[in-house]
């Protein structure tokens, strides 16, 4: 009698059968854990006051709490900006983007984070990316494009070479 609840419940714990599928009430996979939301405000407020490893701690916590915080995974890669590491920026933008490819927060920072690398190409997909996403009027998009106009800038001015007078 028992026995048909055990297949059901062990493919529950196994992630193969979903709660709505067993007769639970789902929660919905958009609805984060408080407690996630309030870490995230926190690592969020640290980013504010320019205390970037508070802010990847406060974030991390978030994480921990609920892996689907696409927030958190922004703030980390935020923080890791402000300590001047593109690279684990642009890991958790990626971090970011698996869990919602249609970010725009995590496609413009993960365009300037590649900007920082020098890889202005990758950018410029990332920028194409925001842009069909918004079609319209975009703040993200904007923001991105000065990023790379003067990434391009500074780029052409370091590469004249001084003539050397005689």
């Amino acid at each position: 009698m028992h026995a048909r609840w055990f297949v059901p419940l062990a493919l529950l714990i196994a992630g193969t059968v979903s709660a709505v599928a067993v007769g639970a009430v789902p929660t919905g996979d958009d609805v984060l854990k408080p407690v996630s939301v309030r870490m995230s405000d926190q690592g969020k407020a640290a980013l504010a006051r320019g205390d970037a490893n508070a802010a990847i701690d406060f974030y991390e916590a978030a994480l921990a709490s609920d892996p689907k915080n696409v927030a958190a995974f922004t703030g980390i890669a935020q923080g890791y900006e402000k300590l001047g590491l593109p690279g684990k920026a642009v890991k958790y933008y990626r971090e970011a983007l698996a869990l919602n490819p249609s970010d725009l927060n995590a496609l413009e920072g993960q365009g300037k984070a590649y900007i920082l690398r020098g890889a202005t190409a990758r950018a410029q997909v990332n920028l194409a990316r925001i842009k069909a996403l918004c079609k319209v009027d975009c703040p993200p998009a904007a923001r991105l494009q000065t990023a790379l106009n003067t990434a391009t800038t500074a780029s052409a001015e370091a590469a004249k070479v001084p003539v050397a007078k005689n």
